[in-house]
């Protein structure tokens, strides 16, 4: 895979980059050698820079739990969860849509609806808890310590995926592993170096993921 990280993501790297080594300090006394093809291609109808390169943006759906923070008006702040219309009630405002919203979208809602009761209205809504969907979360499957289905963060990497699932297991194929996006309405696959990020210690090898997103890692033939 291309390397892929600019800007922000070349940040995620240099934080990541101790994890990185601790996990091919611990792991790499149970890899194995491989000497299996190159990763699958890469769909080259989609430009992988631009699938990768592109920041989630995370909007609010129904069951996710947010804080609302009204500046220097404690009686007005509180948490409340987005009921299943996708809609809030908080004090002075009876009902708001949140769901499909980004939090900065939603405060800005917020302030306009304030403003018939409070002069110019600070704001902040901060996201505490994901609901439980697929949607906002990354599943992983396959040779992973602990396949799983993980919360979505803002900011997430490859590389927390696998801390998170506890690495590879002693008979996964890292580099033959996939990630399966769905790009404006169509399921595609994209190659991974996940022995070359985990065992290899390659930080280059390693990327966002998105909300959604699905990594399957195969077992290595024997």
């Amino acid at each position: 895979m291309d390397k892929i990280m600019t800007g922000r993501a070349a940040g995620i790297a240099r934080r990541h980059r101790p994890i990185a080594a601790a996990l091919f300090a611990v792991l790499s006394l149970s890899a194995c050698a491989s000497n299996n093809p190159e990763p699958p291609a890469i769909d080259l109808s989609v430009k992988q820079e631009t699938v990768f390169a592109r920041a989630p943006i995370y909007r609010l759906s129904a069951g996710d739990t947010i804080r609302v923070f009204v500046w220097r008006n404690k009686e007005l702040s509180k948490e409340t969860i987005i009921r299943p219309d996708g809609r809030i009630s908080t004090p002075l405002i009876e009902d708001i849509q949140a769901a499909g919203m980004t939090p900065s979208a939603l405060a800005d809602e917020i302030e306009k609806a304030l403003g018939a009761y409070l002069r110019e209205p600070n704001v902040s809504v901060i996201l505490t808890k994901l609901a439980a969907n697929g949607q906002q979360s990354v599943k992983v499957l396959g040779q992973a310590g602990k396949p799983t289905q993980l919360s979505y963060f803002s900011g997430m990497t490859v590389l927390d995926v696998l801390v998170a699932v506890g690495g590879l297991t002693d008979i996964a194929d890292g580099n033959r592993a996939v990630l399966v996006r769905d790009v404006d309405g169509e399921e595609k696959s994209f190659g991974l170096r996940l022995d070359d990020l985990v065992r290899g210690g390659d930080i280059d090898a390693d990327t966002l993921v998105r909300p959604g997103d699905t990594i399957i890692i195969p077992e290595r033939y024997l």
